[in-house]
């Protein structure tokens, strides 16, 4: 099985994203930065913010859907906020996206937030609502139930330290993940953390019985080089047995984000 964890970055590079993701099809496809704009039929619509001006895939969901017909897709929306077509405003989503291959049984499902809740009256103030989203399903060439969570961990704009905010995250993510799991069964969570390696959050997942595959595989950077902020760690993917893993890679080619996508093989 692979599974395949990405902060689409809204889509900005759809042209070689798109492809990339066709072509590799992940039996699992965790996205970040999802953007559902369903009252508009346009491709590109603007987000602002005073003087933060960024173009947006304005259906970036139904084009990821489009790109893989074979999975079964799953849209969590966080917010829904405003974006531009010119000088008319258009109501768009914001959110989170899983991608199942049809051929995997979903045996359970499970959504939450983890910080603060659905913000349906405009995306809000940083640090904004965050949430996460998880399957169950079997795979039955190991004959075995696997459950894959994933989150968009809250932006905080003075950096990706400890806080009180993200301490609570975490516990909230770990509270999801033991609803979602079979009792001593085979679990992965991942996501764009927006925390630093040696973070809190990292810890509390560690303490349950994780091991994160970015540290534990001497990754230098999960950022490409459309990133240009020093921090070059966001990403991580954790399991709870490593003698399931059979390769964990972090693509560096093609880019198709500033976020580099994790893949990993059980």
């Amino acid at each position: 099985m692979e599974i395949m964890c990405l902060n689409a970055w809204g889509g900005k590079l759809h042209e070689p994203l798109l492809p990339y993701l066709k072509d590799a099809a992940p039996d699992i496809l965790c996205l970040q930065e999802v953007v559902h704009s369903p009252a508009s039929n346009k491709d590109w619509l603007t987000y602002r913010d005073a003087d933060h001006i960024l173009p947006q895939r304005a259906n970036f969901f139904r084009d990821v859907c489009s790109a893989l017909p074979d999975h079964q897709a799953t849209f969590c929306p966080q917010a829904q906020g405003i974006l531009w077509d010119d000088d008319k405003q258009i109501p768009s989503q914001f959110g989170i996206a899983t991608f199942v291959h049809k051929a995997l049984p979903i045996i359970g499902q499970i959504q939450g937030f983890v910080h603060k809740d659905y913000a349906p009256d405009g995306y809000g103030d940083h640090p904004r609502s965050r949430n996460a989203h998880g399957v169950r399903v079997y795979d039955e060439l190991t004959n075995r139930p696997i459950s894959v969570l994933h989150m968009h961990g809250l932006r905080d704009l003075s950096g990706k330290h400890d806080t009180p905010d993200r301490t609570a995250q975490a516990h909230r993510l770990l509270a999801l993940n033991e609803q979602l799991t079979d009792r001593n069964g085979l679990s992965v969570t991942c996501g764009d953390f927006n925390v630093d390696p040696h973070s809190k959050t990292l810890q509390i997942l560690n303490a349950a019985g994780f091991q994160e595959l970015v540290a534990a595989y001497n990754i230098p950077t999960t950022r490409t080089s459309h990133y240009k902020k020093a921090a070059r760690f966001a990403d991580y993917m954790l399991i709870n047995d490593m003698q399931a893993v059979k390769t964990f890679e972090v693509i560096r080619g093609p880019e198709v984000s500033d976020h580099c996508p994790l893949i990993l093989r059980l």
